[in-house]
């Protein structure tokens, strides 16, 4: 008896160290991470697992995350998932789809009170993606393929 509960513990054990870790942001945490400085690429990303384009293309941010790990270039998903669906919807999908980015999940639920921090005249819509060193910044408020991605990255690095 002692060894199924022992077996059972370890199991669990697995499944919880392999669990995609995701953080809480509220604005203010937005506000500080979009006024960072140094040489670090920040490639941020607005998604939910509702929308499509964004199912589509959260495979590149994952590949560009691949590709620099290492370097200075830090890719962040935000998810816009409702809070309450964080364990059974999002997480899942983290771990079907292998993301090891860093993902956070979007606490803030007045998006008109986080969303002029990130670009003045975004209407909010997703997917939408942010890359900013310094004082470097692009703003893409539509899907984006993974050439036009990784060659804004490229671009900024060499800026």
């Amino acid at each position: 008896m002692k060894k199924i509960f022992l077996i059972f513990g370890l199991a669990l054990l697995v499944q919880i160290t392999h669990a995609q870790n995701v953080g809480l942001l509220n604005k203010q945490g937005l506000e500080d991470m979009l006024n960072k400085t140094g040489d670090t690429i920040y490639v941020i990303n607005f998604w939910a697992t509702w929308c499509s384009p964004c199912i589509e293309e959260i495979g590149f941010f994952q590949e560009l995350h691949q590709a620099y790990e290492g370097k200075p270039v830090h890719v962040i998903l935000i998810n816009l998932d409702f809070p309450n669906q964080l364990e059974k919807r999002v997480i899942p999908f983290l771990k079907e789809k292998e993301i090891t980015a860093e993902v956070l999940s979007m606490t803030e639920l007045d998006y008109n009170a986080w969303i002029p921090i990130v670009e003045k005249d975004w209407s909010g819509a997703i997917p939408a993606t942010l890359i900013l060193r310094d004082e470097e910044k692009k703003f893409i408020p539509r899907e984006i393929s993974r050439k036009e991605l990784f060659a804004l990255v490229e671009n900024i690095s060499i800026n």
